[in-house]
């Protein structure tokens, strides 16, 4: 007889079709959805191997032995008498089929599956070679993209907040708020790029088994960046209601408040995911968005967008009333429709775009989702440092100011320069 373990040709070639089909097809508990279908056959082998080392261990066994064929596990069976399974079950790739595959016990062992599995269990269309190369390709480009937008968000920050550090006249208590808040975004692209090159850069690596320390922590530490990067979202949406609203309370009251919801929020929540992962869900590389133990991180990432699109509403609403006001000058409406119109400005600062996929799951509008949260939010950094930094007046005036003096000290030192040589 053959090797129980060795399965036929037509279905390691229909295993490799199935296993290249990049799609969430399958809901196994706490997996990564990308990994699930390469998981399901992977514990259906384990299974199919454990009762053929049981057999193993009992001898005089008659017939053809329990063997696992790459698709199905066929349990022993006596010699001359047949078996007949039905497809796997597997949702979105294999159609639905009421054909059963049979295989005889023969003195030369397990015949080949009649009808063979592509016949029987028909792929579905969606699943053909060309889509799965466009969507490869799809991704590629979608990381290619959100690459540059984060390495340009990182550039631009780093140099915003040089600016807001260097000038004297700009520290201030909002634009050291400022300065945190682009400390997240710098984390979070720090994070994205550094989590691709640990889970990535190895294309032979099984990423749905990998489960190293590095690659967790590269998991934590991304977690962590995206989550203080909405709370300072959401800090920044308390600022501006703080100054629209409360003019008497002194600022220093309430920045130690701010770094603390900023910072000390996140980290707390994080300790609380890591430890929880370790003790109750501690396999693969904890990128997995189908465990409960997500919401753990989930729902205070919701929790600040939804308070931070209310801010937004609200600040829409105080600045409408005051247009409305009809004690108001005519210098002070224009100011307030000016400021009404760079609200909608506050979108990529508010963060409101996220509410449109909040309530999503994971797996549904994934295209989309991508565009938004990877393309889109890639960029967002390098917007947010050109609106607050870069077009800001006040920094703007600095930059001159300073300029005009380098430039005036420059060509008085050449002057002098100049003066000594003619003396001499």
């Amino acid at each position: 007889m053959g090797d129980p373990r060795q399965p036929p040709g037509s279905c390691v070639l229909l295993v490799l079709v199935v296993l290249l089909l990049v799609s969430p097809v399958l809901r196994v508990p706490a997996t990564h959805p990308d990994c699930s279908l390469i998981l399901y056959f992977q514990e259906q082998e384990a299974e199919c191997l454990e009762i053929i080392r049981r057999e193993n261990q009992s001898p005089g066994l008659q017939g053809c032995p329990t063997q696992w064929d790459g698709v199905s596990c066929w349990l022993a069976l006596p010699l001359g008498q047949s078996r007949a399974l039905t497809c796997p079950d597997v949702p979105d790739i294999f159609k639905k089929s009421e054909v059963l595959i049979q295989r005889n016990c023969s003195e030369q062992g397990w015949s080949v599956p009649s009808p063979p599995y592509p016949r029987a269990c028909q792929l579905e269309a969606t699943t053909s070679t060309n889509d799965t190369e466009a969507k490869k390709s799809y991704f590629v480009t979608m990381r290619v993209l959100y690459t540059c937008g984060y390495s340009l968000s990182l550039a631009a920050l780093v140099l915003a907040i040089s600016i807001f550090c260097c000038f004297r006249k700009l520290h201030c208590t909002r634009n050291s708020i400022h300065i945190h808040f682009f400390t997240s975004f710098i984390l979070r692209g720090a994070a994205v790029l550094s989590k691709d090159l640990v889970l990535f850069w190895d294309e032979s690596l099984d990423h749905c088994s990998m489960a190293t320390v590095s690659c967790k922590a590269a998991i934590a530490f991304f977690q962590f960046s995206v989550l203080a990067n909405f709370f300072w979202l959401l800090v920044e949406g308390l600022y501006l209601q703080t100054l629209l609203l409360l003019t008497f309370t002194s600022e220093q009251s309430y920045t130690w408040w701010f770094i603390f919801l900023g910072w000390g929020v996140p980290m707390v929540t994080v300790c609380i995911w890591v430890l929880t992962r370790l003790w109750y869900d501690n396999h693969g590389c904890w990128d997995d968005y189908t465990s409960p133990y997500w919401w753990v991180i989930k729902a205070p990432i919701l929790l600040a967008i939804f308070v931070n699109f209310l801010i937004f509403l609200n600040v829409t609403r105080v600045l409408a009333q005051k247009i409305q006001c009809p004690g108001i000058s005519k210098s002070c409406r224009e100011q307030c429709r000016r400021m009404t119109k760079s609200t909608l400005l506050l979108i990529p600062l508010f963060g409101v775009h996220y509410v449109v996929f909040a309530l999503c799951p994971e797996d549904i509008a994934v295209a989309p989702r991508l565009c938004f949260e990877l393309v889109l939010g890639s960029y967002q950094g390098f917007l947010v440092a050109l609106l607050y930094c870069f077009l800001n007046g006040e920094v703007q005036a600095e930059l001159k100011r300073n300029w005009g003096k380098w430039k005036s000290s420059r060509e008085s030192n050449g002057f002098n320069l100049a003066t000594q040589d003619f003396t001499a």
